[in-house]
């Protein structure tokens, strides 16, 4: 895939599809960490002397205009971080935005209005996206995809885009993204692990089952963790647990063995009666989950045999946190795995999702990682092994 510095984009115009979905409080953003991350990308084309028009969703308006998901923050978040005006257009592809796409100069930037105002942003087929992305297309000389949270979905401006666009190519953004979960993993240095976590482990099972074979330890905590203890003949009490998963995850136990990868789960928990619980009861043995209880976060033992195994590790890759984190009683086992990986000497360390970014963005450990990465569901479904839609296009619009 080309990257931004590898064409001519001096005194053109270049659409970006960039990921500033960013959380709004009252209209305040919260966390500006996805529009710091597109910034060196965009300076660069400014540089360059291009001019930029930017394109991006906020939210699930659901194909409505919701003015409370408007992007006006947005932009003036940008514009701030750039140090130079960015200018919304009120809409995307209508006559405001196509005349100020029209008027732009060298070394100015505007925003077009959230592209899921649009319902043929979202849609699920060609026909139901129509020539939306078309018309995003005419807008510019080239394309410019630096949005790796959203590479996985087959929205219009992700994959229909780049069929009409004279010129395609990616963002740094999108290329560090490729370098690290790419490039980096084909042959990583060992010991592998894979460190996963969260709530289900239906969202996890394609990962899990790429892995195995080419990892040599899988550290599983979470609420997913249940699955596994449940298939292993364990009560798990009231804890969230997906039955109908059991023989799936006995499969991918059976299947580690066989494969040369050590699976590690947890032998003891914090549990409470609640989801709603603001202090632990205790805490018990993987064969002693009292049968009221909800186990919500790795206890001291195990975090005590993860932290042995991330300690002699040379390649980390992490998504999903241990336990409640959100919840400061049950925070410990998340914020002990994070500690721990970040005090690994000379390992690349990855990871990956909101929940888990958010665990080492509030220990302030961000720069003892060696990449966070920006997607959610991208970054599962390449680890997946599956070939993202946003990839595929832009190859084939770069073999026009």
């Amino acid at each position: 895939m080309k990257s931004i510095d590898q064409i001519d984009i001096k005194g053109k115009k270049l659409l970006f599809r960039v990921d500033f979905n960013v959380p709004l409080d009252s209209g305040i953003i919260t966390d500006d960490n996805r529009i710091r991350a597109a910034i060196p990308t965009l300076k660069y084309a400014l540089e360059q002397g291009a001019s930029l028009i930017l394109c991006a969703h906020l939210g699930k308006p659901k194909g409505k205009v919701v003015p409370e998901l408007s992007l006006a923050p947005v932009a003036k978040r940008t514009g701030e971080l750039l140090g130079i005006d960015v200018r919304l257009a009120s809409d995307c592809v209508g006559e405001d935005a196509m005349k100020m796409a029209a008027d732009i100069q060298p070394g100015q930037v505007i925003m077009l209005e959230n592209l899921r105002f649009y319902p043929e942003e979202i849609g699920k087929t060609p026909a139901e996206r129509g020539d939306f992305g078309k018309k995003l297309a005419s807008m510019a000389n080239v394309y410019v995809n630096d949005a790796f949270g959203v590479a996985h979905r087959e929205n219009a401006s992700v994959v229909d885009v780049p069929k009409h666009a004279k010129a395609c190519c990616g963002g740094f953004l999108l290329k560090r993204e490729l370098e690290f979960l790419g490039d980096a993993l084909k042959n990583p240095a060992r010991p592998y692990v894979c460190v996963s976590g969260g709530a289900k482990v239906s969202t996890k099972l394609g990962i899990l089952n790429n892995l195995l074979g080419k990892v040599d330890d899988i550290i599983i905590g979470g609420a997913m963790a249940n699955t596994f203890i449940l298939a292993q003949g364990h009560d798990v009490g009231n804890s969230l647990v997906e039955k109908d998963l059991v023989p799936d995850a006995a499969s991918i136990m059976e299947r580690a063995q066989d494969l040369g990868s050590t699976l590690h789960l947890p032998v003891d928990f914090q549990h409470a009666g609640s989801h709603k619980a603001t202090a632990s009861d205790g805490v018990c043995t993987i064969d002693a989950i009292p049968s009221d209880a909800l186990v919500l976060d790795i206890g001291p033992e195990t975090i005590k045999e993860f932290t042995a195994v991330l300690k002699r590790s040379k390649t980390v890759v992490w998504n999903g946190p241990m336990g409640l984190f959100e919840t400061p009683a049950f925070a410990q086992g998340s914020m002990s795995v994070c500690k721990a990986i970040a005090d690994i000497p000379d390992c690349l360390s990855i990871v990956g999702g909101g929940d888990t970014d958010a665990v080492v963005h509030s220990l302030d450990l961000a720069d003892k990682f060696s990449f966070i990465s920006t997607g959610g569901g991208s970054f599962l479904q390449f680890l997946e092994g599956k070939d993202l839609p946003a990839f595929k296009m832009l190859k084939e619009c770069m073999s026009k």
